[in-house]
C-alpha cells in the first residue's frame, strides 16, 4: 500500500473536526420488521482539517504537506486528539489498559488493538517509543514493536495461559479524500484554509 510514515504536524490540525462513520444497511420488510446489517467490521473516522490555520506560513506548510503526498495518492500518520492513546485523552499509559492477547507458550507476535465496548479497533500505527506491556499484570521490557504494522513481538514466548496486556500512543492512517486545496488570502502575512478532508485508511 501506497503510505508514508510521517504525521501530519499537529499545528496544521488545530481547529479540525471528525468522528466516526458506521455503514448500515436497512431494510424494512412487508411486517414493517427491519432488517439491519453491516459490511463493515470496523467504523471509518473522517476529518476536516485546515480551519485553525490563519498565517501564510503554515498555510504553505499544509500546502506543501499535501503535494509531499501527491494529493490523495500516499497516505500519512494523523494524531486525532480525541482519540490517540490506550486510555482517556487525559490519562495516563499504563501497561494494563487493554487486552493484548493470552500466551500459548508458544506465539511470539501479538497485535495491538484498542476496545470499544465489546469491539476491538486494530492499531496498526502506535507511536515509536509509547509502548508498555505487561505479562500477568507485571510490566516485562523483554519485547519490540514494529510502528508501521502494530505487532509486538516477544523475545521468548508467553506461557500458556498468560494474560497479555498493553498501553499505548497510537495515530490513524488518512489520506486526503480531495486532490485539491484552497487558500484565501486575508491579508499580507495572514491567509485562511478551505477545510481539507481526511479519511481513514485500512492498513
Amino acid at each position: 500500500m501506497s503510505f508514508h510514515e510521517v504525521r501530519l504536524p499537529a499545528r496544521l490540525a488545530f481547529g479540525s473536526t471528525g468522528g466516526v462513520e458506521r455503514r448500515t444497511e436497512v431494510v424494512t420488510l412487508a411486517s414493517g420488521f427491519e432488517r439491519r446489517s453491516t459490511p463493515w467490521a470496523h467504523g471509518r473516522r473522517r476529518y476536516l482539517i485546515g480551519a485553525g490555520v490563519r498565517s501564510l506560513d503554515d498555510a504553505a506548510a499544509l500546502v506543501a504537506f499535501f503535494e509531499a503526498r501527491r494529493g490523495q495518492l500516499y497516505g500519512f500518520r494523523f494524531r486525532d486528539f480525541a482519540d490517540f492513546k490506550s486510555c482517556a485523552p487525559s490519562g495516563s499509559i499504563s501497561p494494563i489498559d487493554q487486552a493484548l492477547g493470552v500466551g500459548d507458550g508458544e506465539a511470539t507476535v501479538f497485535a495491538l488493538a484498542k476496545a470499544y465496548g465489546d469491539l476491538a479497533r486494530p492499531v496498526t500505527k502506535p507511536v515509536d517509543g509509547t509502548v508498555r506491556v505487561a505479562v500477568d499484570g507485571a510490566e516485562v521490557t523483554g519485547f519490540s514493536v514494529d510502528p508501521a504494522t502494530g505487532l509486538v513481538t516477544f523475545e521468548e514466548p508467553p506461557g500458556e495461559g498468560a494474560v497479555l496486556t498493553a498501553g499505548f500512543e497510537f495515530d490513524t492512517p488518512v489520506r486526503f479524500d480531495a486532490d485539491r486545496i484552497d487558500v484565501t488570502l486575508e491579508s499580507f502575512e495572514a491567509g485562511r484554509v478551505v477545510a481539507v478532508p481526511l479519511i481513514e485508511l485500512r492498513v
